[in-house]
C-alpha cells in the first residue's frame, strides 16, 4: 500500500498538469504574447493552486480515515458492551439458582462453626455428669454399706441388751 500511494499522486499531479496545459494556462511561446515572467508567475499560481488543492485533498482524507477510525472505534465499543452482556446472561445462565445455593452454603458453614464449641461442650457435660454418676454410684454404696452396718451394730447391741436383760431378769427371779 505504501508503494501504491507514491504512484498514485505521481498520477495525480501529470493529470493536474495535463488539465492545466489543455485549459490555456500553460502554453507553447509561439502561441502566447505573454512575456516570460508573466508565465513564470502564472506557473507559480498554478503551482501553488496545486499544491492547495492536494493539500485540501489530503485533508479530506485524513477527514474520511479519521470518521471511518472513529465509526470503527464506536462498533467496537458497542460490540464490547453486548460481549459484557452476553457474558453475564451465560453466567446467569449457568446457574440460576447460584445466590440461593451460595446462602444456604454460606448458613451451613455458620452452623457448623456454631456446633462445634456445642459439641465440645455437650461432650464435656456428659464426661462430668458421668463422673458425677459414678461419685453418685459410690457414694450411695457406701451409704448402702454403713447402713448395712448400723443394721448390724443395731441388732448385735439389741442381742447383747436382750442377754442383759435375761440375765438381769434371771437375777432378778434368783432374788426374789
Amino acid at each position: 500500500m505504501t508503494t501504491q500511494k507514491p504512484i498514485l499522486e505521481q498520477q495525480q499531479s501529470q493529470m493536474q498538469i495535463r488539465m492545466i496545459k489543455n485549459s490555456g494556462i500553460i502554453s507553447n511561446i509561439s502561441e502566447s504574447p505573454l512575456s516570460r515572467d508573466d508565465k513564470d508567475d502564472e506557473m507559480s499560481r498554478s503551482a501553488v493552486a496545486m499544491f492547495r488543492a492536494k493539500e485540501e485533498e489530503i485533508e479530506k482524507k485524513k477527514m474520511e480515515v479519521r470518521d471511518k477510525v472513529h465509526a470503527h472505534l464506536g462498533r467496537a465499543e458497542e460490540a464490547t458492551k453486548r460481549l459484557a452482556e452476553i457474558r453475564e446472561e451465560l453466567e446467569a445462565l449457568t446457574d440460576p439458582m447460584r445466590k440461593e445455593v451460595s446462602m444456604v452454603r454460606k448458613r451451613i458453614d455458620t452452623v457448623i462453626r456454631e456446633l462445634k464449641p456445642l459439641g465440645l461442650s455437650c461432650q464435656k457435660k456428659e464426661r462430668e455428669y458421668k463422673e458425677a454418676l459414678e461419685a453418685f454410684n459410690e457414694k450411695n454404696k457406701e451409704k448402702a454399706q454403713l447402713v448395712s452396718k448400723l443394721v448390724e451394730l443395731a441388732s448385735e447391741s439389741e442381742k447383747l441388751r436382750m442377754k442383759k436383760l435375761e440375765e438381769l431378769s434371771k437375777n432378778v427371779e434368783t432374788l426374789s
